[in-house]
């Protein structure tokens, strides 16, 4: 899977490692690239040296991560735990009809879920920058769903939705995988286990690191037009 080419790094974090926010406009760029929305040069990685108390250390230049909070990491290293966690055969819920028996990591979809919700917020909360911040909290609280998110809301901000920008932007397996695992959590959510299942469990595992690429692209996207 894609982690295997991160080994050496460490934890699913890595994901937002070579990440960092324009300095000018605050669209997320790779290090030693052009901002995607704005243009501006890529971040110098120089070191200098300097004077200060008789002694000249040498200082990288630092820069802000791209990370919205410290929760994005946390999300990663907890969807990691989960996966690494071995399960036991007898690890079983106690449903007693076998065929609606959840997969034993049912929890790293609700969990990637529970991220990719607090992710479209920050989206939503980029595009609404140059909105009064009361009118910003009404307007989310008047959308609390997830889905009146993604649709409704959406197309009153962008003319658009998730999914329609998510194809624009070349990432429609992308688009076609959250529209089954919204709905199959959903399906849990209300009463059938058996929605999360062993094979949607890999998908989200699977689909993890181009989901993320595909949610900075969009991000991007909206940051220009706001």
């Amino acid at each position: 899977m894609w982690y295997d080419d991160y080994k050496a790094e460490g934890s699913w974090s890595v994901l937002w490692s070579g990440y960092v926010l324009c300095g000018h406009c605050e669209g997320i760029c790779k290090i030693g690239s052009n901002c995607p929305v704005c243009g501006n040069e890529p971040f110098s990685l120089q070191q200098h040296q300097h004077r200060a108390d008789f002694k000249e250390p040498v200082v990288s230049e630092t820069h802000m991560g791209a990370e919205g909070r410290y929760e994005d990491w946390l999300y990663l290293q907890m969807l990691e735990r989960e996966w690494k966690r071995p399960v036991p055969t007898v690890d079983r819920l106690s449903e007693p009809d076998p065929t609606r028996q959840p997969s034993a990591r049912a929890a790293i979809v609700v969990l990637f879920w529970s991220y990719f919700e607090t992710r479209i917020e920050r989206l939503l909360r980029a595009g609404m920058r140059n909105i009064p911040p009361r009118l910003v909290e009404d307007t989310l609280q008047r959308y609390t769903s997830i889905g009146s998110r993604l649709d409704r809301l959406y197309r009153v901000l962008f003319e658009t939705t998730y999914g329609e920008d998510l194809c624009d932007l070349g990432f429609n397996d992308v688009r076609l995988h959250l529209t089954e695992v919204q709905k199959r959590r959903n399906s849990f959510a209300h009463g059938d286990p058996a929605a999360i299942d062993d094979a949607l469990v890999v998908a989200v595992v699977e689909n993890l690191e181009r989901e993320h690429e595909s949610w900075i692209a969009v991000f991007n996207r909206r940051l220009a037009h706001s």
